[in-house]
């Protein structure tokens, strides 16, 4: 048996590792050991040239370098730990930086497609648009549309009380489409849906509160139908509502209190900009861009 299964033997029946982590690590020392001369005096530019190649050649993650990274500092532990090695190479081997998780978002065109593809000739139809037009208006969580009820909707000033995380209200507004959408909605499907006189807005064919999983499914099947090939969740349109805010230069408080984020912090994410929208301010702007 060799070193490397001996350390496995140790993480199975010492340290009651699951068999997919044990795998996980075996296969991230395997790989490691193929690029090194000798696996017990590894040298610091063996190291590094090991975290080169994870980066350059193989294009992955921070987070799954430094898990590779942390399968490797267990193994030199071990071996330090059975005297054979006199110290731990990777012991000193700082954790990367975190990769920056910029969030995925549909362009305004998108967004239009989606909203092409709803059917609006019966109820459900009506119904779904409603559903695109208030996530996108408005940038709420899908657990928050399924919650308003009529009561929480000021169709004077066109205003929606929301329940956020941890039952902390809010005030968001909504737009001219939104309020077309929910006129029609109340008009002509709300009467149809609500078979149990329930005050809750977004209801299913059986007059019950919609549930937040078919509210993915609408979604999903919209997204094939305007033939946009991305995954879409509902958060994606409110990183969606986010990001086109802050594109055409709404301020970053006004999108906090929006989302109901706790933190400045969170919502700055969004402060990137798309790389059509920076062509075309560079294109205009630049004084060398164009002839």
């Amino acid at each position: 048996m060799n070193v490397i299964e001996e350390f496995c033997n140790y993480l199975k029946y010492e340290r009651n590792y699951s068999e997919n982590t044990i795998q996980g690590y075996y296969k991230d020392i395997i790989e490691f050991n193929s690029r090194c001369k000798n696996i017990f005096s590894i040298t610091d530019d063996e190291i590094n040239d090991y975290i080169a190649y994870l980066k350059q050649e193989k294009s992955i993650s921070n987070s799954s370098i430094n898990r590779k990274l942390s399968a490797l500092k267990s193994f030199y532990n071990y071996l330090h730990l059975k005297d054979k090695i006199n110290y731990n190479p990777l012991k000193d081997i700082k954790t990367l930086k975190k990769d920056a998780n910029l969030p995925h978002f549909l362009s305004e065109d998108e967004v239009k497609k989606i909203l092409e593809a709803v059917n609006r000739d019966d109820e459900i139809g009506i119904r779904n648009n409603l559903i695109i037009e208030l996530l996108y208006a408005t940038g709420i969580r899908v657990n928050e549309l399924v919650s308003i009820k009529l009561e929480d909707i000021n169709f004077y000033d066109r205003l929606i009380k929301i329940n956020g995380k941890g039952n902390k209200q809010r005030i968001v507004p909504y737009g001219s489409y939104c309020k077309k959408a929910l006129d029609k909605y109340l008009n002509d499907a709300y009467p149809i849906l609500n078979k149990k006189n329930t005050k809750y807005l977004i209801l299913n064919k059986n007059g019950d509160a919609l549930s937040t999983r078919y509210i993915r499914e609408i979604l999903n099947n919209l997204v094939l139908e305007a033939g946009i090939n991305k995954h879409i969740s509902p958060h994606v349109l409110r990183h969606s509502i986010a990001t086109h805010l802050l594109n055409r230069g709404s301020d970053l408080v006004s999108v906090k209190e929006l989302l109901g984020h706790e933190s400045l912090n969170t919502t700055g994410i969004y402060t990137h900009v798309t790389t059509e929208q920076l062509k075309q301010v560079y294109d205009f702007a630049h004084p060398r861009a164009k002839k």
